[in-house]
C-alpha cells in the first residue's frame, strides 16, 4: 500500500538519479515490493544499477541529493539505497556504496535480498532483475539465514540495552518468524505474516500485540517500566527460540 508521498519521493528521487550517467535500472525490495509497505513506517529499500562504479564526484552528488531529498520530503530518511555495479554481482560477499540510515556505507547484498528481487523486485527504472541478476540457489539462502542467526542475532542477544530500542524487538523477533519458514519450506514472507507465525513459536503474546501494534496501528513510545519487561521477555524467547529453529535445520 503506497500513498501520494511516497509516489511523489520515488518519482522525485528516481528522476534525479536518470542523472547519472551510469545508471541502469532501479528496483525496490522489501516491505514496498512485498505488498506490506506501511506509509510512515516502512523503509523504502531500494537498489540502483550502474555499468560503472561511482566517481568520487558522483558519490558526492549521491550525498546531496539523499540529504535534499531529506528536507524537502522528511519520509526520505527512510529511503536506502544501495548502488550496485552490474558485473559485480557474482560475488555475494562484496561490500557495495549503500545510502542507509542517513550516512553512506559500503555493504553486501545478501541472498535474501537478492531472492526478493528475483521473486517479486519492483521495478521503478530499467529491466527487471531476472535479466541482470544471477539466480540464488536454495542451499545458498538458507546458509544465509543460519549464518544471520547464528553469527548476528544469537551474539546480539548478550547486549541488553539494545533491546530496549523498538527496532531491536521488532527486526529480532520478525527475522526469527521468516527465518523459520524459509528454512522449513523456502518462501519468503512479509512481516504482517511473520506476526502470526510468532503465535505458533509461542512468542510472548505481549511483545507481539505490542509489535502489531506499533506497525499497523497507532504507533507510541514504550513507557520506560514496559520497554525494560518486553526487552527481557524476547531476550529470553529468542535465546531459545533460534536454537530450536537451528537444530530443527541440521541434518
Amino acid at each position: 500500500m503506497t500513498d501520494e508521498v511516497t509516489h511523489r519521493l520515488l518519482d522525485r528521487f528516481v528522476g534525479a538519479l536518470r542523472a547519472l550517467p551510469s545508471l541502469i535500472a532501479v528496483w525496490a525490495h522489501g516491505s514496498l515490493a512485498g505488498g506490506d509497505y506501511r506509509p510512515g513506517v516502512s523503509d523504502l529499500d531500494l537498489i540502483a544499477v550502474l555499468a560503472e562504479p561511482c566517481t568520487a564526484q558522483e558519490e558526492e552528488q549521491l550525498v546531496d541529493l539523499h540529504q535534499d531529498l531529506a528536507k524537502a520530503i522528511p519520509r526520505a530518511s527512510g529511503l536506502h539505497c544501495t548502488y550496485v555495479v552490474a558485473d559485480a554481482w557474482d560475488d555475494h560477499t562484496r561490500r557495495h556504496l549503500t545510502w542507509a540510515h542517513e550516512e553512506l556505507m559500503h555493504r553486501p547484498v545478501t541472498a535474501v535480498t537478492r531472492c526478493e528481487l528475483l521473486r517479486f523486485g519492483k521495478v521503478l527504472y530499467g529491466p527487471p532483475p531476472a535479466g541482470l541478476l544471477p539466480p540464488v540457489t536454495d542451499r545458498r539462502l538458507a546458509d544465509f539465514v543460519v549464518d544471520d542467526l547464528s553469527a548476528f542475532w544469537r551474539p546480539a542477544l548478550d547486549h541488553p540495552d539494545r533491546w530496549l530500542r523498538d527496532v531491536w524487538v521488532d527486526l529480532g523477533l520478525l527475522t526469527l518468524a521468516r527465518a523459520s519458514v524459509t528454512l522449513r519450506t523456502g518462501r519468503l514472507i512479509t512481516k504482517s505474516e511473520a506476526l502470526d507465525v510468532l503465535a505458533d513459536l509461542n512468542a510472548p503474546p505481549d511483545v507481539v500485540r505490542d509489535i502489531r501494534q506499533r506497525r499497523y496501528g497507532a504507533p507510541a513510545p514504550a513507557p520506560t517500566q514496559w520497554a525494560a519487561r518486553r526487552a527481557e521477555l524476547t531476550r529470553v524467547f529468542l535465546r531459545g527460540a533460534i536454537e530450536d529453529v537451528l537444530a530443527a535445520h541440521r541434518p
